[in-house]
């Protein structure tokens, strides 16, 4: 079986187009990255899924990005059984967010001054919000955590909420167990970031949606001559 056949096709619009989804989906990882490590730094409280990865970090000798990237591929082995096909966003996001998140943690100092700390946590989620529209808009394949979360919905027929809830509460408990850090910040970050995501994802989802429908009627009038 090929790569090709094993990744989701990208509905291409030429290669400039492809190039530019790319480098978007790219700069997109990155700020998600750095905006782990503002959420890390700020030491209020991280979000479910990276509170399982500091647990691992806690228990293993790894950084924080390489928990998060070990965290994406054992997503991703669930991935097999579910059927799920990835696309090069997926596998971009479960090997570029970690690195950009270390790097993060490397450029951004560590605070316990309670305003700086209180900065970081709202510059976090805010920046993640922002982060996710700018990635998920070029459409190039669903993150781990999301494919897992469609995957299940897909198979169980349950609400998106519930299995969302139910994927998100067990990377909390486990990785509370673990060790992981688990405070105000994460109750913060559990309710404001959809409203967020809600308000950035449409609009470069909207931007996306237009730049495409001036490419394709310009493939269009010269395909025809006009």
């Amino acid at each position: 079986m090929t790569l090709r056949r094993l990744l989701l096709p990208i509905d291409a619009l030429g290669p400039a187009d492809t190039t530019a989804r790319v480098v978007q989906l790219m700069a997109g990882l990155a700020l998600y990255g750095l905006s782990l490590a503002m959420l890390v730094r700020a030491d209020l409280g991280v979000g479910p899924w990276d509170v399982l990865a500091l647990g691992i970090a806690n228990h293993l000798p790894m950084t924080y990005g390489t928990a998060t990237v070990v965290v994406s591929c054992l997503v991703l082995l669930i991935w097999i059984p579910l059927r799920q096909r990835p696309g090069i966003g997926t596998l971009l996001n479960g090997f570029l967010v970690g690195p950009a998140a270390d790097l993060g943690l490397w450029l951004i100092p560590e605070t316990s001054v309670l305003w700086q700390q209180v900065l970081l946590l709202a510059g976090s989620i805010v920046l993640l919000a922002f982060a996710t529209g700018v990635y998920i808009a070029p459409a190039l394949g669903p993150g781990p955590r999301d494919g897992l979360m469609t995957g299940l919905v897909r198979i169980t027929g349950w609400r998106i909420w519930i299995i969302r809830t139910l994927i998100e509460g067990t990377a909390l408990l486990v990785g509370w167990l673990l060790g992981g850090p688990v405070g105000i910040g994460t109750v913060i970050f559990a309710f404001g970031v959809g409203p967020l995501i809600g308000l950035f994802l449409p609009f470069f989802e909207r931007r996306r949606a237009a730049k495409a429908s001036r490419l394709r009627a310009a493939r269009l009038a010269a395909s025809t001559g006009e």
